[in-house]
């Protein structure tokens, strides 16, 4: 894509453009920037592209991975961790693949900090998905800010680590959440496939679901709190490495561009 038009899409204009597209997820009228993660690795910075190198150059081959060559896909998992997380964290360890987890504060990461500690410890990407899962742009900005600081607090106070991403709960963002987000060092996730893993408990259909609506560069979305997910991760694994992709974490998606703060990314 040349770089006028990558360059574009991180205009308000191109948020609102994006954000119409996207009017069962986002409510409102958007002013706030978007970016795919295709044109997030055209626009890297040179000093990004520098320190991604030689990342690489140290990094076993396993963990090495160019977007722009492979066909990459990013696997995230939503509002745990939970009674599932040890049985997925297993499977994702069985077919060597790494996930981004955003992870809910109450009755999750209060309750399971071993499961945090574990997530970090196996290579996986730690991220926020609010306190309690209220509606970003229903509540008032100190509350707003409050629900994104807190699991910001306790992830680091277990693990050492700041999560630098946040997936908004139902995907609603506006102006102001971006505005708390950037503040508080946290860039935004959406996604471009999901299962609806909370209506049903029949893995053969998530897992088709997934396989259906998955293409290069995607953000696939499910929840592992939901009794038929993990049953469906191996099959949704071993699919899509028969198709050639590559299973990634979001950071890795973006690459070597780092997640900027505020921004939304959005297949």
């Amino acid at each position: 894509m040349p770089k006028q038009i990558s360059a574009a899409r991180r205009s308000s204009i191109a948020g609102l453009l994006t954000a119409a597209s996207l009017a069962l997820t986002l409510s409102g009228c958007a002013s706030y920037d978007v970016t795919a993660p295709a044109d997030a690795r055209a626009n890297a910075s040179s000093a990004d592209v520098k320190a991604s190198d030689a990342k690489a150059k140290n990094a076993s081959s396993g963990d090495a991975v160019d977007c722009d060559k492979a066909k990459c896909v990013a696997l995230t998992f939503d509002a745990g961790p939970s009674e599932n997380t040890n049985r997925l964290l297993d499977i994702l360890k069985e077919n060597k693949a790494h996930a981004t987890f955003f992870m809910l504060g109450k009755n999750h990461i209060a309750e399971r900090p071993a499961e945090v500690k574990r997530i970090d410890a196996e290579g996986h990407e730690l991220a926020n998905h609010t306190w309690s899962h209220q509606i970003l742009t229903e509540i008032k900005p100190d509350e707003a800010k409050r629900e994104i600081s807190r699991v910001q607090d306790e992830v680091r106070k277990i693990t050492g680590k700041t999560p630098v991403l946040m997936r908004p709960p139902q995907g609603r963002t506006d102006e102001e959440v971006s505005r708390i987000s950037k503040e508080l060092g946290v860039a935004q996730v959406l996604w471009s496939v999901t299962a609806k893993d909370y209506q049903t408990t029949d893995s053969a259909l998530i897992t088709k679901r997934v396989l259906d609506q998955t293409k290069r560069d995607g953000i696939i979305l499910l929840h592992d709190i939901y009794k038929g997910t993990v049953p469906a991760v191996p099959g949704i694994l071993k699919e899509l490495k028969k198709r050639g992709y590559t299973v990634v974490t979001v950071s890795q998606l973006i690459a070597p561009a780092k997640p900027e703060p505020g921004m939304v990314y959005r297949p």
